[in-house]
Parts: C-alpha cells; sequence; structure tokens
C-alpha cells in the first residue's frame, strides 16, 4: 500500500479535503494515511462494503488505559450503543427503536417547519452569523423537544454537546478531554433529575418505561439521550451551515427544496468525514491482512466524490437522485444513523422555510472551515438577509 502524509489540522487542508482524497482514491482500495498511522478506504465501494462488514466493528479489542481524567466521558460511552457491538447493541438498538418509531419522528415536521420560520422571525437586521441564528439553535431544540428537556435549556445542552464532541476531533488537547469529562459528569445529573419527573409521552419517558421493564439499564438510557443530541445535533448544524453556504456560493440558493435537493447536501459537503473501525479477528480485506484490533478509516466524505459512482461529483446536481446510489453520510449497516430520518426533516423543513423566506440571501463574508477533523464544518456562517 502507499503512504501518504496530510495533518488533519493544516490550514489547506481543511478548507478543502477533497482534493487530498482524490490522492488517496487514486492510489488504490486501501492506502495507509501516516499521520493517523493506519490504513484508509476513500472509494465509494470499499467504505460501503466496509461499513456492513461485520467483520469490523466499533468496539476495540484490545482498549488502551483510560486516563483517570477521562472517567467522566467514558462512563457514558462505554453504555452508548454507538460504540457497541453485538450483542449487547442488537439489544439495546431494538429496545431503544421501540421509543423512537418512525412515526413519533414524522410527527415532528409541523414542529420543526413551525421552528424554522420562528427563528427566521427572530433574525437580527443587517449582517449576522446564521450558524448562532438558525443552524445550531434549530435541532438542538427539536431534540430538547422530542427527548422531553426544557427548550430553555438549549444553550446548556449546546455547550454540554460541544465539549463531548471534542473528544472525536484531530486537534484534541489535554484541556479539552478534562472539559469532555466535566460536560458529560453535568449532563449525566441534568438528566437524571430529569428522569424523576420525566415530561407525558417524551421520549425519555417512552425509554424509562422500557427501563422499568428490564430492557435497558439506567446507564443505557442515559448514553442514549446524549447520543441523541451530541450526535442528531453536531451533524445537522454542520450539514445546514454546509448546504446553506454551498448552494450561496454556486449561485444556487432559491432553487426548490425537495427531498433529492437535501440527499445531494448530504452528499456533497457531508458533516462527518471518517469513521474508524476495528477489526475484529484477523482478516484480509482489498489485498491487505489485518490483524485483530488493527484500524481502517472509512472517508465518508472521500466516497460520497468519488467519479466511478457520481458523475462529475464536485458538481452540486440534485437532479442526480434518486438515481444515484445513496451517499455514505449516514453509514450503512448495523451502525446506520438512528437519526437520519429526524435529520433529512430537518434539513428540508429548514432549508424550505429560510429558502422561502430569504431566497435573496446572500454571504457577506467567505466561510470558513473550522479545524475539527473528523467533522467538517463552518467556523461561522455571516449573511444578510434582506
Amino acid at each position: 500500500m502507499e503512504h501518504f502524509t496530510q495533518s488533519p489540522t493544516d490550514a489547506a487542508f481543511v478548507q478543502d479535503p477533497y482534493a487530498f482524497y482524490d490522492r488517496l482514491r487514486a492510489a488504490g482500495p486501501l492506502v495507509v494515511w501516516a499521520d493517523y498511522d493506519m490504513p484508509v478506504a476513500a472509494s465509494h465501494t470499499v467504505v460501503s462494503a466496509l461499513l456492513r462488514d461485520r467483520r469490523f466493528g466499533r468496539e476495540d479489542p484490545f482498549p488502551p488505559p483510560r486516563p483517570a481524567h477521562q472517567a467522566g466521558f467514558w462512563a457514558i460511552e462505554d453504555h452508548s450503543m454507538l460504540e457497541l457491538e453485538p450483542p449487547r447493541h442488537t439489544t439495546l438498538r431494538a429496545q431503544v427503536m421501540r421509543a423512537f418509531t418512525s412515526r413519533r419522528v414524522t410527527a415532528l415536521a409541523p414542529e420543526i417547519e413551525a421552528l424554522s420560520h420562528q427563528l427566521i422571525d427572530e433574525f437580527p437586521a443587517g449582517e449576522f452569523d446564521l450558524l448562532d441564528a438558525f443552524a445550531r439553535p434549530l435541532p438542538v431544540r427539536v431534540i430538547a423537544r422530542l427527548l422531553g428537556v426544557p427548550e430553555e435549556d438549549a444553550p446548556l445542552l449546546l455547550a454540554w454537546s460541544n465539549a463531548m464532541v471534542g473528544m472525536y476531533q484531530a486537534r484534541r488537547t489535554r484541556a479539552d478531554e478534562f472539559a469532555a469529562a466535566t460536560a458529560a459528569t453535568e449532563f449525566t445529573t441534568y438528566l437524571h433529575d430529569i428522569f424523576k419527573h420525566p415530561q407525558p409521552e417524551s421520549l425519555i419517558e417512552q425509554l424509562l418505561i422500557v427501563a422499568q421493564e428490564g430492557k435497558l439499564s439506567r446507564a443505557e438510557v442515559t448514553a442514549t439521550c446524549v447520543l441523541l443530541l451530541n450526535a442528531g445535533h453536531e451533524a445537522t448544524v454542520h450539514t445546514l451551515g454546509n448546504g446553506i453556504a454551498g448552494l450561496i456560493g454556486m449561485g444556487l440558493w432559491g432553487a426548490p427544496v425537495t427531498p433529492d435537493l437535501v440527499e445531494e447536501v448530504l452528499r456533497h459537503d457531508p458533516p462527518l468525514h471518517m469513521f474508524t473501525r476495528y477489526a475484529l479477528a484477523d482478516v484480509t480485506v482489498q489485498g491487505h491482512d489485518f490483524r485483530r484490533g488493527d484500524r481502517v478509516g472509512l472517508l465518508l466524505g472521500a466516497a460520497n466524490r468519488d467519479p466511478a459512482v457520481y458523475a462529475a461529483p464536485d458538481r452540486f446536481d440534485p437532479a442526480r437522485f434518486p438515481d444515484a446510489p445513496t451517499s455514505t453520510s449516514f453509514g450503512a449497516g448495523l451502525h446506520f444513523c438512528l437519526g437520519a430520518p429526524l435529520a433529512r426533516l430537518e434539513l428540508l423543513h429548514g432549508l424550505r422555510a429560510l429558502a422561502t423566506r430569504y431566497p435573496t440571501l446572500r454571504m457577506t463574508v467567505p466561510p470558513r472551515y473550522a479545524a475539527i477533523y473528523h467533522f467538517h464544518g463552518l467556523e461561522r456562517l455571516h449573511v444578510r438577509a434582506d
């Protein structure tokens, strides 16, 4: 395999990782990204296959010792279905799906639309940051309503979420680890207070009913609530920001917001660019011998720009769907994103409301991506909504 060196915090890479992905993809089905000291896959075919390959999983067979200052963070993450494999993952996901039903999610559509218009009504005059005014509050307030936590606590939830996801960023420091552990501990205390008097018919109430039946532990209920907030909020914020900036920058703002346009937003500039898996046994894939515990990086952003699958992949083209293959933005297989239907609803109704109310929305400052790899999202999005 060829070896490539590319710092994930390099300024040029942060602003445009796709040129590097093209080099990786051209070099073969698997290459070594030296900065991560592991093989990575950049083609749609190989990434999709490995996402579905049950010989690879999220649980490290040989987890390293965890520093004491991270204990609060892992007290939650060790019970998160995102980090688990069967049989525990199977049981946990099945029970969570009893509460997080498609009917419950679909019923949120009118609320998402109304909340989008409410946020737009509150836009300040002149120039402002659309991330703060729209992209950040929309998904966190939707999740708060779904879970059954006070909507006025959204700033707290945002702060805890931002601190916890910092554990997965390439530029993570010891201070970030302390912040993540503290946020996780505070979030747990907050949720346990909510659990004492759950809001009727809320997702938390449904999860607690399942727990009372002995099919979920209290730790699993806590971890599921945190996961729904962190994963759903972080990804949707970045997708909204990237999508709006991309549409405006390409002169496409004002196009009809359809489900196909949402799929193209998700494909063209996704919020998560790398998903790491561990070999659960000795296995040979694409000519490479993996030993149990070896890592492989699945580059979702690269797979979504694969010219072997998407014609002119750098071009934003909603017309390619529904005939084009589904993007890898929500993963695939066992760990396919539980919140995908909700994210699609938020993107559809949020973008539609914004485009309807402000068809001439324009950026006042060129957008810049934040150095938060493996995530991919903007630092800010300054606009005028005249």
